[in-house]
This record gives C-alpha cells, sequence and structure tokens, in this order.
C-alpha cells in the first residue's frame, strides 16, 4: 500500500521535524506514524552525524536507512548497513588543519559515529549537550591516516569567527564542499557542514532510491535549509517550510506552515492522506 503513489518519505530534522526547543511535536510525530502505517518508508535527510540523531530515530521507531552529514553518508543505524559513503579527502583534511591551527581557526571532525575535537569549544559543548554527541578528544595528529572521516564542521558565533569561516571557505573551496546552515535553536549561529566535492542530500536521496529500487518520482520530501534545495529539487514532490530560506522555497513545489505550526503534519495530511482529485 502507498499513499498517492509514493513510497519515500524524507524530512530534514533541524527547522523541519524540530523546531526552536529541539522537541518533536506530537502532530509531526502522529503524521509520520500514519505514513508508516500507509505504506511509506521514512528516512531522515540531516547535516547532522549519525550520533546526533540516535534519540530522534528511537523516538519516531525509525530503523532503515536514513542521509547524514548532508548525504555523505547512507546509512542503516539498526543494522550497520551502509549503501553510500563519500568521506573526505586525506590530503585535504591534513592540509585543513595545518591552516586551521595557523590561523587560529576551530574546526571539528566526525567519522560515521564519532566527534572528534581538540579542545572543549562552544560548539563542542552544544554538540555533547544538545545533540547528544559524545566528545571524543584529540590532538588532531595524523588524524586523517587513523580515521576515515565523513565531515568537518565549523561554527561561527562572532563576526570574528564569520570571518574566519570565510576565509577558511575560500582557502578549500575547490577542495571542499562547505553548506551553511543555521538551526532554530541558535538562529544567530552559522553552522557549517564540510563534506567531499559532489555531496549534497540530492546525491544521497539518488543513492537511497537506487537501493530501494525505486524512482525520484514516488518520493516526497520536506525540508527548510539551503542545504536542502537539492533534495528538494530531486525528489518528485518537494516542500518547503514556512519558515525555509527562499532558496529553499523556490526549489519547492509547495510551501506548508512553519515547523513551530505544525507545518510537517499540514503538508501530509495534504499530499499523502488526502485522495488525489481528478
Amino acid at each position: 500500500m502507498t499513499a498517492n503513489g509514493y513510497k519515500l518519505l524524507v524530512v530534514d530534522i533541524d527547522g523541519t521535524l524540530v523546531g526552536r526547543d529541539g522537541s518533536i511535536p506530537e502532530a509531526s510525530k502522529a503524521a509520520l506514524k500514519q505514513a508508516r502505517e500507509h505504506g511509506l518508508v521514512v528516512s531522515l535527510s540531516t547535516g547532522r552525524t549519525m550520533p546526533a540523531c540516535r534519540d530522534i530515530l528511537n523516538e519516531l521507531e525509525l530503523d532503515g536507512h536514513h542521509m547524514f552529514c548532508d548525504g555523505a553518508i547512507v546509512f542503516n543505524p539498526h543494522n550497520r548497513e551502509e549503501i553510500f559513503v563519500k568521506p573526505l579527502d586525506k590530503t585535504a583534511v591534513r592540509d585543513a588543519v595545518s591552516f586551521a591551527r595557523r590561523h587560529e581557526i576551530h574546526i571539528d571532525f566526525y567519522s560515521a559515529d564519532r566527534y572528534f575535537v581538540r579542545e572543549e569549544t562552544w560548539s563542542a559543548v552544544v554538540h555533547r549537550d544538545f545533540f547528544g554527541v559524545p566528545l571524543t578528544m584529540d590532538d588532531f595528529t595524523d588524524l586523517w591516516e587513523r580515521e576515515v572521516l565523513i565531515k568537518g564542521g565549523l561554527v561561527a558565533t562572532s563576526n570574528r569567527e564569520l570571518a574566519l569561516a570565510r576565509r577558511f571557505d575560500a582557502e578549500f573551496s575547490d577542495r571542499l564542499h562547505f553548506s551553511w546552515v543555521t538551526t532554530p535553536t541558535y538562529p544567530a549561529v552559522d553552522f557549517i557542514n564540510v563534506v567531499a566535492p559532489g555531496v549534497s542530500k540530492g546525491s544521497g536521496l539518488t543513492a537511497l532510491v537506487a537501493h530501494l529500487g525505486i524512482t525520484t518520482t514516488e518520493v516526497i520530501a520536506i525540508g527548510d535549509g539551503n542545504n536542502d534545495v537539492s533534495l528538494l529539487g530531486t525528489a518528485g514532490l518537494g516542500i518547503a517550510m514556512g519558515n525555509a530560506t527562499d532558496r529553499a522555497k523556490a526549489a519547492a513545489d509547495y510551501v506548508t506552515g512553519d515547523v513551530e505550526r505544525g507545518g510537517l503534519a499540514t503538508a501530509l495530511e495534504r499530499f499523502l492522506f488526502r485522495p488525489r482529485s481528478g
């Protein structure tokens, strides 16, 4: 059984599934449960790493494949099946670490399930206390040789950090891909995901549909950020939240309500649970 011809529902987390307080509204949980009862596979697509999604996956009882790190890895945490991964280039990481040290830029790195930091910065504390990601302290010496690194992360909480992040972006723009995002909980802070060139939520979705044996026309995707643009454009039906960026809204087929006003549940009611007219 499918819902109006759709087989896969892909949902962004921050600003789509969760709002300012980091919790999932009851209406959204009920709508996602109803989508699964209608036969849809529900997958998360997020800039977060898997450990930062563990509580959400458990709360929603999702045991399938999901797209983490902006699509750099498509992975099933339940059975540890990895169907796609594009890690960071070792040489690029080595040079990024050297550049960051010289210019006093704080950068963190992530493997599939570990978070590496050199010191306990504001970013490290937030990832540990808000996102629930344990810290692995490391001096980064030869880290790129010891670990398969999926994502790097920069955070700009001030004008100085913003300038440094832009300098870092400009230095490595031809070797790394930078995805600038915000979260409703910290709207004045820029979180910069650093992934391999060619990585996007759209490419992650392409890998997932191939694995599931379906087409992108059978996918409905919902998001709010600039890193969701490729996802919304790849899905058969792309829906932007009312609080989405202008770029995300322009890429979407439909704009629903704000995350704080039940926009996710409203969209699913409109496109999945009502019979199509005509």
